[in-house]
């Protein structure tokens, strides 16, 4: 397999009723736990990047895109949170096979228009188009600048904006906030319902981190197709790595002794996430 676009990722997910995982690469060791993870399980997955503190992305995106052709699982690079019309044309340009634009925060026009000019060009590039409406808030451990609250997705809104706009997928707020939860969200599953029952697009769930296996469960019964997950991932992988330290042994070796345990973490984090998302294996020739 080679890189795919994220209609082609997250093809039969709501018939089936599984959902692909979205995970955050932010270094060589955690992209190949990534990528083990779904090559181990021989599912799809989404290699995310985007304009957050990380890697010189750069350099770091021609190393991606190498290793993905060397992966045999399909593998989507998709450019989470993208926050302007510009920062998706640069993401187009360096090879990413899905953009997102989030105009969340604009008002509903606005958001309609940037996220239609965003569609056109990347339409053009051969490369799909994720939208957000509705404001999927930020809670502390989040990578955004501040705290913010929530905006729940309306349905009839969720109709009219996919229809105005030609997204190929559309992240709705149910209840869930990025980063880390203070206490459990309350989600409201009976808007993602009506919201489903409207768009006709896979829809996507951000700020999943710290969810039970039942709230997922129910999320993609409900129709959520796509899932980003990344803090409580990479915190489990932190902390793993941390206790290890405590380690004289470890603590005093190579360095790269430290990336490969990174990798193993990451590597097993991802595929408990996977199982949790039920995501089906791909079928081999």
């Amino acid at each position: 397999m080679t890189l795919v676009s994220l209609r082609e990722v997250l093809r039969g997910t709501r018939q089936q009723r599984f959902a692909v995982g979205a995970f955050n690469a932010m270094d060589h060791a955690f992209a190949e736990g990534i990528l083990q993870a779904a090559e181990e399980m021989r599912t799809p997955v989404i290699l995310a990047g985007g304009d957050f503190p990380g890697p010189d992305y750069s350099r770091f995106i021609p190393y991606l895109l190498d290793r993905l052709e060397r992966s045999d699982v399909p593998v989507c690079l998709h450019f989470d949170h993208g926050s302007s019309f510009e920062a998706c044309a640069r993401a187009i340009r360096s090879g990413y096979s899905s953009v997102m634009i989030d105009g969340s925060l604009l008002p509903f026009e606005d958001n309609i228009a940037i996220t239609k000019r965003v569609v056109d060009m990347a339409h053009a590039h051969g490369v799909d188009v994720e939208g957000e409406l509705g404001c999927i808030g930020s809670n502390a451990g989040s990578m955004e600048e501040e705290e913010t609250g929530s905006v729940y997705t309306d349905p009839e809104s969720a109709r009219v904006f996919v229809r105005e706009t030609g997204v190929d997928a559309l992240a709705v707020a149910i209840g869930t906030s990025h980063g880390l939860y203070r206490q459990a969200p309350d989600l409201d599953f009976e808007r993602l319902e009506a919201i489903r029952q409207r768009v006709d697009v896979p829809l996507v769930m951000h700020g999943s981190s710290g969810l039970s296996e039942r709230d997922f469960s129910s999320a993609i019964d409900g129709g959520i197709c796509k899932i980003n997950a990344f803090t409580a991932l990479t915190m489990k992988v932190t902390r793993q790595i941390a206790e290890d330290l405590r380690d004289t042994e470890l603590a005093l070796s190579m360095s790269h002794m430290i990336s490969l345990k990174m990798t193993e973490y990451a590597k097993r984090e991802v595929m408990r996430h996977i199982r949790m998302f039920r995501t089906l294996p791909i079928e081999e020739d």
